[in-house]
């Protein structure tokens, strides 16, 4: 699980394609691990920032950086967790203990939750908000990639609180802003199996007159 050599600066000279069969085989072989089975430890500090470098070094018409990233550990998770107990029996009175229980410790699940925040806006006039909210979405599958090359196991949610206004204002989450996906990363206790995939040929068109 250790990190690589730095990041290049800015130009630097860089190959316009990096041959490498481990990353196909990396590629063609990464699945999510549902977070119930995952446990610590996860990223250390060093890692983290390389996870985020990773995360940002994605296409991005113009340079907007239409992203921010919010990371989540240790105790902070319990806060947090307080609030989704506190607003989830505020939306839904009739929720049990159990069900309260199992809400607050959502993001106790693994040692690491980085929310990828877009921060994409219809009023640029530089690039489209579809194109902003499509790379905070690439931002999002780098960082599981880079978590699985490092050896830790990660899940890609959103779920209720990522579109709950109380939950994204006690994150400071401004109104303009949106939850692209919270990052779950930490070490598998679980291997998981391959899921069904898509018939390339279902899903390919080759264009003609």
């Amino acid at each position: 699980m250790s990190s690589s050599s730095a990041s290049p600066k800015k130009s630097d000279r860089l190959s316009a394609s990096n041959p490498c069969v481990d990353t196909l085989e990396l590629l063609s072989k990464r699945r999510s691990l549902t977070v119930k089975d995952m446990t610590a430890p996860g990223p250390n500090e060093d890692q983290l920032k390389q996870i985020l470098t990773i995360g940002s070094r994605v296409p991005d018409h113009k340079k907007q950086v239409p992203w921010r990233f919010l990371t989540i550990d240790g105790e902070c998770r319990a806060d947090i967790g307080k609030t989704l107990r506190t607003v989830f029996k505020k939306n839904t009175p009739d929720a049990d203990e159990e069900l309260l229980d199992f809400e607050e410790n959502r993001l106790m699940r693994a040692p690491l939750v980085i929310a990828v925040i877009s921060t994409a806006s219809p009023e640029n006039p530089k690039v489209p908000e579809w194109e902003q909210i499509l790379t905070a979405g690439a931002v999002c599958q780098n960082i599981l990639i880079a978590a699985n090359a490092m050896g830790y196991a990660s899940q890609w949610l959103s779920e209720w609180y990522s579109y709950d206004n109380e939950v994204l204002k006690a994150l400071h989450i401004s109104s303009d802003e949106r939850i692209a996906g919270f990052i779950y990363i930490g070490t598998s206790i679980k291997e998981p199996s391959e899921r069904g995939r898509p018939d390339i040929e279902n899903i390919t068109q080759k264009w003609s007159r």
